[in-house]
């Protein structure tokens, strides 16, 4: 039972830092009075959800252990074998009331109690957030990898699966076989077997028949038909009033990946292809204390990193009280676009994406650039050009003819920020470099690197529970930490005190000896004679 009672156990910790610090006043929100709130303990509910994220359990693994493995319950501040769980209904409700309120008012209530929870700890521990580093992670849905064709045809199919009898009647018998046809086929092998000329004909009549069906039930409001009606428009133009095939150049990357998860975008990210999802972490960093997680954002794949920057240092800077002076971070967070917000704050980025120029940039007035080939060592000054039409953007050439080379200020600002990174410390620029652990801890229990769930809501629940996991070890660690050093100064100031005792009890005895030597000597002097005495009768 030493363990149970451990101050430093993860199950006391995790009711200590987490489930006594949530605010349940964040999900009055989701009752009225028509609709009271649930007979079971929020709190308890939310602390689920993170330890069913935090240990990657199953539904079925996270109600056997709250019922019975003791530092679970424990945890949860269930400390009586009579104290109940909430029931799984309840316990899928509150999820769905926190994902129906995102969708309605655009916040997630679950990041609010995350925000409310680290501020709070925050607070406790002192963490300093004048420095702070961020890094991204791909993250697959759990989808198949689709083809064009079985992206277009799965549609469909779940289309018609959701209609309903009334809809149903008005199809044409024409339409009718057309579809009962397509939901027996399999998409899969239809691809296999089929030629590429094939698949393209066999795409332009699906192409038709669901134009027909888009006008027949324009203005339904059924999720199906929605999805049907984005994937026609992201594959298909109608021409004269004909469904045509887009070119694949004319897709974008934020199309629809699969039917059964919208939500996900395809990413070419550096050789890693994924159709899913891109997590941004956003975490504290200094020498001595106590670093936590201040943010977590997670969107489509194909949504750039310079995305997270200022949104990441806004809340970095409300939960911690204090001003962001100083980014880890690495190239592919630099933008223009954050240059204005970001003036004010030392951005450290630890490099840049693409390979670095041969010629080295220096603008030295408005009119003058210096340009200095790398590989010659040459230092020529380039002329202002007029710029392009329907652009703002100043360029300069060098050259003549069909030896010109234009510079423009994107290539001037590559060249600044490579100067920069050369004249920073070793040292400083390896400081981003502890966030890809704290990448790895987020998604140490994902199988090669995809998610079990889909949709964007879900997968941000499941980061937001991680990142209270990540935070909550890094407390234990500490306290622990603290706890250790505590107790060997607690230690080593017994030593000492004992030490002391003794040097005094020794010294103090040294000088009763020299102080009463003579009489001493005079005693042991006597006892020696009155020896001898006894011998002599």
């Amino acid at each position: 039972m030493s363990g149970y009672k451990d101050e430093c156990g993860w199950h006391n910790q995790f009711r200590k830092q987490i489930i006594s610090r949530l605010d349940e006043s964040v999900f009055k929100v989701l009752y009225s009075k028509k609709m009271g709130a649930p007979n079971a303990s929020i709190s308890v509910m939310v602390g689920m959800m993170i330890l069913k994220e935090a240990f990657g359990w199953s539904d079925a693994q996270l109600f056997e252990n709250c019922r019975y493995n003791l530092l679970v319950r424990s945890a949860l501040g269930l400390f009586n074998l009579s104290d109940e769980i909430p029931a799984e209904s309840t316990y899928y409700l509150l999820r769905r009331h926190v994902h129906t309120y995102e969708r309605e008012h655009g916040e997630n209530l679950l990041e609010r109690v995350f925000e409310s929870v680290t501020r709070d700890q925050i607070k406790e521990f002192e963490v300093s957030g004048e420095q702070i580093r961020m890094d991204s992670k791909l993250l697959g849905s759990n989808i198949a990898w689709y083809s064009r064709y079985e992206i277009i045809h799965q549609t469909l199919v779940l289309f018609y699966k959701k209609m309903s009898k009334t809809q149903y009647r008005l199809l044409s018998d024409q339409e009718k076989q057309e579809l009962e046809s397509l939901v027996t086929e399999e998409a899969q092998k239809t691809v296999y077997r089929s030629t590429k000329q094939d698949i393209q004909t066999r795409l332009k009549t699906i192409g038709s028949l669901i134009y027909k069906l888009l006008q027949l039930y324009t203005g339904s409001e059924i999720e199906a038909y929605k999805l049907l009606k984005r994937v026609f428009e992201e594959q298909y133009e109608v021409v004269d009033q004909n469904a045509e095939l887009r070119s694949r150049e004319k897709i974008e990357s934020g199309s629809v990946q699969s039917p059964h998860d919208p939500d996900s975008s395809y990413r070419n990210k550096a050789g890693q292809k994924v159709k899913g999802y891109s997590l941004n972490v956003t975490e504290t960093t200094s020498d001595e204390s106590l670093d936590l997680i201040t943010n977590i954002q997670l969107e489509k794949a194909n949504v750039a990193d310079t995305h997270f920057v200022e949104p990441a240092i806004r809340s970095t800077e409300e939960l911690t009280g204090s001003r962001v002076k100083k980014v880890y971070a690495d190239g592919a967070y630099q933008s223009p676009d954050n240059d204005d917000f970001c003036k004010n704050i030392d951005m450290v980025f630890t490099g840049m994406q693409g390979a670095a120029s041969r010629y080295d940039l220096l603008l030295t007035s408005p009119e003058g650039l210096w340009v200095t080939d790398t590989k010659t060592g040459n230092c020529l000054l380039a002329r202002k050009v007029k710029k392009l039409k329907n652009s703002k953007e100043d360029r300069w050439v060098i050259g003549h003819g069909k030896d010109s080379i234009y510079f423009g200020q994107q290539a001037i600002r590559a060249s600044y920020l490579r100067r920069i990174m050369k004249k920073r410390p070793i040292e400083e620029l390896q400081k981003r470099n502890n966030v890809e652990a704290t990448i790895f801890h987020m998604g140490c229990l994902l199988r090669n690197g995809k998610s079990k769930y889909r949709s964007l809501f879900k997968n941000n629940i499941w980061a937001i529970c991680r990142a209270f996991w990540v935070n909550l070890i890094r407390i234990i660690n500490y306290v622990t930490k603290l706890l250790d050093n505590t107790l060997k100064k607690s230690a080593n100031r017994v030593s000492t005190i004992i030490f002391q005792l003794i040097t005094e009890l020794i010294n103090a005895l040294n000088q009763f000896l020299r102080q009463n030597m003579h009489e001493l000597a005079e005693m042991i002097h006597f006892s020696a004679f009155n020896q001898k005495s006894k011998t002599y009768f």
